[in-house]
């Protein structure tokens, strides 16, 4: 397989970003939005390309998908460990340039119309590249240590992108908030692949989950604490993604992050970033589950179904619509993570394995949609709150069509995506773990019931007076919005697990009728009551949010969890310890230095005088230390 065009798909958007970086001032606007989607069009292409060459091609040898990596040595540490820097390509590192170049292209496409007209258009499109640039490295890196590198580049692209209106406090805020709450997770990142790299010799993604190496069947060598070094590590890890992939209780910037432009949301914290923590677990899958008899998988599973169930919860109270959506990409991501922690390894039961990747491919598509679907009713009534929404179906219709589809599929609706997807991830779930499970089919209920509370509260609801008749996006954004419709009708019946599994062979999946039936039932439950409380104006919902009081309040605040962090940071941290090490700082550090430094002044002003420049001085100073040390000499000889 030629990895030539493979390495253009990331090296062209970093063209691009050097070239409207660079040029920022000389470029026309409109020049740069061309510039950087004929960028993205490439990449997309190639990427598709690469798809096919490697699913239909190259890619499989006697019915087993390869692992293909093309490497060269970066850096030697020892003899037995180095770092390289190169390309792998599997099923699931194609399912992710399939993702990122669909998505990243359609908000290419779509920020020509929405970013029309802002100052900062030409470094809009800059970032983005950077960004994409950024996402492509991650699903190719060929080892840990190269992952971490543009895993740090996707945190500052997203920084600059959510800050993106620097004069806006509240969006630097958001921004510093995202990187310093994902910089904490990183640092557990950085030192499980330390852990890693000692105790295994090794990076490389191949390597280390090969079931029959060294670093699976040794991993049991050295231990600490009653587990593994290699489970610690597996653990640290998982805290980056859960980070990356804002899982409680590293979840709180991701809200916030949607002070950025919405085109910015789709791409970065619905669709791609966001699932990095994801496609990282996924990457380390056959170690997850053969360390320790999949202890760490264990956790993420717990992790993922928690942090699912709270953030849908969440979701039900919020007014702004991005933020409805942000807690919603939380709770989709914690399905995709409950989904890898049930899952097996081997045959069937890789159902999990394949129904995360599944959800997420599905997921991105109608995430993406609803974000852009949220972004042109922003842009049509400038505002992100229901209250002033209500309505809008009659001024947007392709809006309101784009956006109920996509509504119906993270519901899981029949016969739409987000059913096929999200089915396969309750049958895993079923199979392996039946709290998760009962998890699982509650949050399906609580998904149905806030999307179509924010599908009605947008779209019907009460009938706003407009100020100014509001009207249909452009083409430029309607049009990657019947794309993503169209995606999200039809990709669930791609023959997913044929494609990817856990054992990269492939198998037949089947749909279990009761659990699809239930969670259908469920599904339509949630629907039908958000119908009776939302579709036409009345004061149910009042009573909804009164019936459970404390609550409601609770949920509406986001549990507090801002204000907990708040506290620990800057009581307890800052006021009780930072300000004594401040005050230990300067009264004892500084305070010696100080007197050093004083002490220094006044010796050098009494001896300041014997340096005077008088030639004569120096002579006599001369001359009278010659005589001095001839005495004593003298004096020493005659004794």
């Amino acid at each position: 397989m030629n990895f030539t065009y493979i390495i253009l798909i990331p090296l062209i958007p970093f063209v691009v970003f050097l070239l409207l970086g660079i040029y920022n001032k000389k470029i026309k606007p409109a020049v740069s939005g061309y510039i950087g989607v004929t960028g993205l069009s490439t990449s997309t292409l190639l990427s598709f390309y690469t798809a096919y060459q490697y699913f239909f091609v190259h890619g499989k040898v006697n019915g087993v998908y390869q692992t293909l990596v093309h490497k060269t040595t970066w850096m030697n540490f020892t003899d037995t460990l180095a770092i390289d820097m190169g390309v792998l390509v599997d099923p699931i590192s194609i399912m992710m340039l399939i993702v990122v170049s669909i998505i990243s292209l359609m908000v290419h496409i779509y920020s020509r119309g929405y970013m029309k007209g802002d100052e900062g258009y030409t470094r809009f499109f800059a970032f983005l590249s950077l960004f994409s640039f950024s996402m492509f490295g991650l699903v190719l890196a060929a080892n840990l240590f190269q992952i971490y590198i543009f895993w740090e580049l996707v945190g500052v692209s997203s920084y600059l992108l959510i800050g993106y209106y620097y004069t806006k406090n509240s969006a630097v805020a958001a921004a510093k908030k995202a990187f310093i709450v994902t910089r904490f997770a990183d640092l557990g990142f950085l030192i499980g692949i330390l852990m890693v790299g000692y105790y295994t010799g090794t990076f490389d993604f191949e390597t280390l989950n090969n079931p029959e190496g060294s670093a699976i069947l040794n991993w049991a060598s050295t231990s600490f604490m009653g587990l593994s070094v290699i489970t610690w590590a597996l653990i640290l890890i998982f805290i980056g993604g859960a980070g990356k992939s804002a899982m409680f209780p590293l979840h709180i910037w991701l809200p916030d992050a949607m002070e950025g432009p919405t085109p910015v949301s789709a791409l970065i914290h619905a669709a791609t970033m966001v699932v990095a923590g994801v496609y990282l677990v996924a990457r380390l899958f056959p170690m997850y589950y053969f360390v320790e008899d999949g202890f760490a998988l264990n956790i993420v599973a717990y992790v993922g179904a928690f942090s699912s169930l709270f953030a849908a919860i969440i979701a039900i109270t919020q007014t702004d619509i991005k933020r409805v959506l942000a807690f919603s990409t939380m709770s989709q991501l914690g399905y995709m993570m409950l989904a890898l922690g049930v899952s097996g390894y081997d045959g069937h039961e890789g159902v999990g394995y394949m129904a995360s990747m599944f959800h997420l491919f599905t997921h991105a598509m109608f995430k993406a949609l609803l974000f852009l679907g949220a972004g042109s009713v922003i842009h049509a009534v400038h505002s992100n709150y229901l209250k002033d929404m209500g309505g809008l179906r009659k001024y947007m219709p392709i809006t309101n069509a784009t956006f109920l589809i996509a509504a119906l599929a993270i519901s899981g609706v029949f016969p739409l995506s987000g059913f096929w997807s999200k089915d396969e991830i309750l049958v895993a779930a079923f199979e392996h773990n039946k709290l998760i499970y009962g998890v699982g089919v509650f949050v399906a209920g609580l998904t149905a019931f806030y999307m179509f509370r924010l599908y009605f509260g947008i779209f019907w609801g009460k009938n706003t007076q407009y100020k100014h008749a509001p009207h249909e996006s452009p083409l430029s954004m309607t049009f990657p919005l019947i794309v993503l419709a169209l995606i999200t009708v039809f990709s669930g019946f791609i023959p997913f697990s044929e494609f990817i599994s856990a054992d990269k062979i492939g198998f037949e999946t089947h749909i279990n009728y009761p659990v699809a039936l239930l969670s259908s039932f469920v599904a339509v439950s949630g629907i039908v009551l958000a119908t009776i409380f939302y579709k036409k104006e009345n004061d149910l919902s009042d009573k909804f949010a009164k019936a459970f009081g404390p609550l409601y309040k609770w949920a509406r605040d986001k549990f507090y969890f801002d204000e907990i962090y708040m506290f620990v940071t800057k009581k307890i941290l800052f006021n009780s310890v930072a300000e004594n090490i401040a005050k230990f700082d300067k009264k004892i550090v500084d305070g010696t230095m100080e007197g050093i430094g004083n002490k220094t002044v006044v010796v050098s002003e009494k001896i300041k005088r014997m340096q005077s420049g008088k030639v004569q001085d120096y002579a006599f100073a001369f001359i009278a230390g010659v005589v001095i040390i001839a005495l004593v000499f003298i004096y020493m000889l005659g004794n």
